[in-house]
């Protein structure tokens, strides 16, 4: 198979449409909800506070057990739950805009937190489909698919909402954006069934047991923890520098308009750039040395910020600076993904990469917490080369976790394992 067939096939293109879909919401309380709370007089410290909103993305392993188990009486165990949440985040983004920030922040705070947990649902569902998906040999490539689209997403809440803004009133701004969440929807109804999907757990005894049991099974106790590690601070340092990028470009000078049209509207090309180099980068060279490449590239992107500092609002090194970490920041993520598939075991699909995917997501929800403070202790300069220096601690782990050259410890030793004599439960029907 060419590499055109590798990379434009139909499964690539689900990949697509679920990572698009997946990455929405997570803009909308990440991007759009930072705008509109700076805009509205918000304080940086109340800002900083919010991502703790996010902390469903952290828990997500305690419900995905129940996702591994149980079906839907429609379109089989992941496509029927992805609709769900997928129908219900379209109502739950489109009622944000009828609340008012400085007077209901409370219930500002509810909305963000229940956008946050179905959000984290529809992550546990479709990384389990994307995983069931794809063949080993595709996984780079189907996961900087997914990756780009997930960051692509950005470009609706982060500069078409952005632009939308400067002429509606934000109660016109989220039904707008909640519309582009059809396009998970019409995913979930067409797509096809995973070839790769295991039977699942018996009980939901061992749907909540057997993913631990099993990945603790797999190497020592000891480097089972560093593996943990590395996952957790792979990424603290590029989670913490994008989250206040909004509320910095404000600081800087520059307008919504700008914000919409430049900053974000880098991310189109940035987003082509990185599913071919990305894509293709993994399947030549491999997961582990994409690792190590694309994590040298992030700490130097978020280094790249500083440069706004000096340079005040300025259009082309905005342009600039956020191109380069959208694509150093993408090719991470993806690369990350794919040795994170790699490493969960197919009878438990769901829960293992929703407990892997919440230690990375840990950082944006809790660490980035307190960025509003040390802004506002030490200037953006010095956060920024805060933010980079967090980096290097995981790039060490990476001598362990994923060698330059040899596989993952503790990956997997079967790709298909022996079946579960079981069927999933569907609700509503047993």
């Amino acid at each position: 198979m060419g590499w055109w067939e590798t990379v434009w096939n139909r499964r690539m293109l689900l990949c697509l449409g679920i990572g698009f879909s997946s990455g929405l919401p997570l803009w909308v309380t990440i991007v759009l909800l930072q705008a509109w709370l700076r805009n509205e007089g918000v304080s940086l410290r109340d800002i900083g506070l919010f991502n703790l909103t996010g902390l469903p993305y952290t828990w997500k392993f305690l419900w995905a057990p129940l996702l591994d188990r149980y079906r839907l009486p429609f379109l089989g165990r992941r496509r029927g739950w992805a609709l769900v949440t997928q129908l219900v985040l379209m109502v739950l983004i489109a009622m944000m805009g009828l609340l008012r920030p400085t007077e209901s922040s409370v219930a500002v705070a509810v909305l963000a937190i229940l956008v946050a947990f179905f959000s984290a649902t529809q992550d546990i569902v479709v990384d389990a489909y994307r995983r069931e998906l794809l063949p080993e040999q595709e996984l780079g490539i189907g996961t900087a698919m997914h990756v780009n689209a997930y960051r692509a997403a950005q470009l609706v809440p982060g500069s078409l909402a952005l632009i939308l803004a400067d002429h509606l009133p934000w109660s016109l701004v989220f039904p707008c954006v909640a519309a582009f969440m059809l396009v998970g929807v019409v995913t979930s109804v067409l797509a096809s069934d995973g070839v790769g999907e295991a039977p699942p757990p018996a009980t939901l005894h061992e749907a909540v047991v057997g993913p631990f049991r099993e990945f603790f099974a797999r190497q020592d106790r000891a480097t089972a923890l560093l593996v943990l590690a590395f996952m957790l601070l792979y990424k603290i340092g590029d989670a913490m520098a994008s989250a206040l990028a909004t509320a910095f470009y404000l600081d800087v000078g520059f307008s919504l308009t700008q914000i919409g049209v430049v900053a974000k509207g880098a991310a189109a090309p940035a987003t082509i750039v990185g599913v071919f180099v990305g894509g293709l980068t993994i399947s030549r060279i491999g997961i582990n040395r994409a690792l190590w490449i694309f994590g040298v590239g992030q700490i130097v992107s978020t280094l790249g910020f500083t440069l706004l500092t000096r340079t005040g609002p300025d259009g082309a090194a905005l342009g600039a600076v956020v191109a380069f970490e959208y694509v150093a920041s993408g090719l991470g993520t993806a690369a990350l993904g794919a040795y994170l598939a790699r490493s969960t075991d197919q009878r438990f699909t769901a829960t293992q990469f929703a407990l892997f995917s919440s230690i990375i997501s840990l950082p944006r929800a809790v660490a980035s917490a307190g960025t509003g403070f040390l802004v506002e202790a030490f200037g953006y300069r010095s956060f920024f080369m805060i933010c980079a220096a967090l980096g290097i601690p995981g790039m060490l782990l990476l001598v362990r976790a994923a060698p330059w050259s040899a596989g993952p410890p503790g990956a997997p030793s079967s790709l298909v394992p022996e079946p579960v004599d079981a069927e999933p439960v569907a609700i509503g029907k047993r």
